[in-house]
């Protein structure tokens, strides 16, 4: 197996699922499938055996001594049969950012889709923002697969432009979608008493209170005495999140009786956009299970609250009440 000389890692693996340097084995196999899904790829006729010949000696043989090179390719394996490829193309290393290229075997696409294009994501992600460093990664796809903007905004990709007819395609203009996903240091710590002044500056923010129950401005020391109560409570895990540590949002559960645990989050409104709200929910309930006694999860989402609705949706909560303008979500932990 060929190495990347830019990368300290070769071999990428999650289960079945690995990403290693483009082996020249599976020249014919990836020419196949691109032949076979020319309609979504900046293809434009054909690849001869003669063509993906060419390309593998003469610009694929000299990317892994580049220091800088402009893409990097993978073979995407499960259980070490090739069964797609694609890497990081148009690297910009000034900016720190890449666009993100796969295709899968087409007799796969129709049952496998969304499982594949996820544990590939996964992979990538792990190269570009662990091994490389890089600040920003992106797709550009053609308005002609709505199934893989689902898995991409599931995999915490947001939508960044819609280029209106940018494209022409089978005789009609069409749109390109551009999903892009930028690194974050986010972490999550327990709350204390150092964060009474940020939490105070939150609940009383406007952008904050909109999706709040409590609507009418909150006095700092019915605040403080509240907060100190909430830190010290053993019916209560109260987290705070920091991304490159600063303080960027929080999580909290109350948990009653019955061991359900009531959730609320906020993220700083200058953090808006980035798709905490999941990390949030997904890391704090791991958290929450590590520190307290659970088997149940509620949140209470308001209608136009999208984000938070597309978060709960997303971590498998299940709708249960829609009234009010609100809606209620479960998820049952054990």
């Amino acid at each position: 197996m060929k190495a990347y000389r830019v990368l300290q890692n070769q071999v990428y693996d999650s289960g079945p699922f690995s990403i290693v340097p483009i082996r020249f084995e599976d020249r014919m196999n990836i020419m196949q499938w691109r032949n076979e899904q020319l309609y979504h790829l900046r293809q434009q006729k054909p690849l001869t055996d003669a063509d993906q010949n060419q390309y593998f000696t003469t610009v694929v043989a000299h990317l892994f001594e580049q220091e800088k090179p402009n893409q990097i390719l993978f073979s995407f394996l499960e259980n070490g049969s090739c069964i797609g490829y694609g890497g990081l193309v148009h690297i910009n290393w000034i900016d720190q950012h890449a666009e993100i290229s796969f295709i899968m075997n087409t007799k796969l696409e129709a049952e496998r889709f969304q499982e594949i294009w996820t544990a590939y994501l996964g992979l990538i992600e792990q190269v570009a923002f662990e091994d490389l460093k890089l600040h920003k990664i992106f797709t550009y796809a053609f308005d002609l697969r709505s199934h893989l903007y689902e898995v991409l905004q599931a995999c915490n990709f947001t939508l960044d432009a819609r280029l209106k007819e940018h494209c022409f395609f089978d005789g009609k203009f069409i749109d390109v979608l551009i999903h892009s996903k930028i690194k974050i240091n986010a972490s999550l710590r327990k709350a204390d008493e150092r964060d009474l002044n940020v939490t105070f500056q939150w609940v009383n923010n406007p952008l904050v209170r909109r999706y709040s129950v409590q609507k009418s401005p909150i006095l700092f020391e019915d605040h403080k005495l509240w907060f100190l109560n909430k830190i010290s409570s053993d019916c209560c895990c109260y987290l705070i999140l920091t991304v490159d540590n600063e303080t960027a949002g929080s999580i909290r559960f109350d948990i009653d009786e019955n061991t359900t645990a009531t959730v609320s989050y906020l993220i700083d409104p200058k953090f808006h956009g980035k798709g905490l709200g999941r990390f949030l929910l997904f890391e704090g309930t791991k958290l929450l299970l590590r520190e307290k006694s659970v088997s149940k999860v509620l949140g209470l989402v308001f209608n136009e609250n999208i984000p938070s609705l597309k978060a709960f949706a997303h971590l498998g909560y299940t709708k249960i009440d829609n009234s009010d303008g609100t809606v209620y979500f479960e998820k049952y932990l054990k």
